[in-house]
């Protein structure tokens, strides 16, 4: 089992992982801090955190037999944090989140990932049925957890997980076995007494050192949020359209991560370059076209438009900016309205 573990650490490596660690299946504080969590309702409306009882903490009663978790992970770094403090200080660029400027992460890692169960079975011979399951923020799985436990980096103040050596820009997925491999020794914490992610937080979410009340995250409220963003926090996300970058871009620890070597996270239909009034203007066919195996399709037009109307609104006044805003107004979702008309309002406000 050695041997194996070895081995499937090089095969990760081969796949296009930057690294592989191995952990057991036992979470118990992880298990308390999660439901912790949801008893102060700070999952919003994200019911699917609860809605699997212990099977989140518990890998077991996911997938029964399961005694060890093969996590990894995946840098996605697609430019300089130069250029992305730029973005953010243009209100009138648009700004995603980078990881969602490229393909969508959970196919290319799923892929990657059966791939090494395919090694690992061919290697060992086990039951195809019942040996291995993949995962990549495709079920409850405490991935964050699992990848502090097997040694990837440990959970930051933000609830990020970071590396000493790659900070924090990377995805995670995991791959379930009962092999019963060696485990790797969990990581430890050196935040100190760093708060900078609590501070620079647009939204104040991070409410206490490893603590994230969802309902105020920009991340939240771009993609998760179905409904209308709650008024008082619109001015505080600025020209952020899909997520939120800063706790990350402040991290002292990524000065050491690196760009990406991966094709496909690159930036797609110029994403990390557009104005606000351009994507505002697209209709849902185009939408749908420049956000084509995107993760950014999963929030749909109607969002896309409600969260880029909050921007203008916080944009510069021009008459341009009215011209757009006004042209939403007989919009067909009531919610594109009602931002565009708050949007407007504030707009008309800052004029005089």
């Amino acid at each position: 089992m050695i041997t194996l573990a070895l081995q499937i650490k090089q095969w990760g490596l081969e796949l296009g992982f930057q690294q592989v660690g191995i952990t057991d299946t036992a979470m118990p504080e992880a298990e308390a801090h999660l439901q912790n969590w949801l008893d102060n309702g700070f999952h919003g409306e994200m019911d699917y955190m609860q809605r699997h009882g212990l099977k989140r903490s518990r890998p077991e009663l996911l997938h029964p037999g399961t005694l060890r978790i093969i996590s990894v992970r995946m840098d996605y770094l697609p430019e300089s944090a130069i250029a992305m403090n730029q973005a953010l200080a243009d209100p009138a660029s648009a700004y995603i989140s980078r990881y969602a400027l490229g393909r969508d992460y959970h196919k290319l890692m799923r892929n990657r990932l059966q791939k090494l169960a395919d090694k690992i079975q061919a290697e060992t011979g086990s039951e195809p049925s019942n040996a291995m399951r993949v995962f990549v923020d495709s079920a409850p799985v405490m991935e964050k957890a699992l990848a502090e436990k097997a040694g990837l980096g440990w959970i930051g103040k933000h609830s990020n997980i970071i590396n000493r050596k790659a900070g924090s820009w990377f995805f995670l997925g995991e791959l379930f076995t009962n092999l019963p491999l060696p485990v790797d020794s969990p990581a430890t914490a050196h935040c100190g007494e760093c708060r900078a992610c609590l501070d620079i937080c647009p939204t104040q979410a991070i409410i206490a050192p490893y603590q994230v009340d969802a309902r105020r995250c920009v991340s939240y409220l771009t993609i998760e949020l179905h409904g209308s963003i709650p008024e008082n926090l619109r001015p505080l996300i600025g020209n952020r359209i899909y997520g939120c970058d800063d706790c990350q871009l402040v991290c002292p620890w990524n000065r050491f991560a690196k760009p990406t070597g991966e094709r496909d996270f690159g930036p797609r239909h110029r994403l990390n370059a557009l104005q606000l009034l351009e994507v505002f203007a697209w209709d849902e066919t185009e939408f749908l076209a420049k956000t084509e195996g995107s993760a950014i399709r999963r929030i749909g037009h109607q969002r896309w438009l409600r969260n880029i109307a909050v921007a203008l609104g916080n944009s510069p006044t021009s008459a341009l900016v009215f011209d757009g805003l006004r042209a939403r107004l007989n919009h067909d979702s009531e919610m594109v309205r009602e931002h565009a008309e708050w949007a407007l309002a504030r707009q008309a406000a800052a004029v005089v």
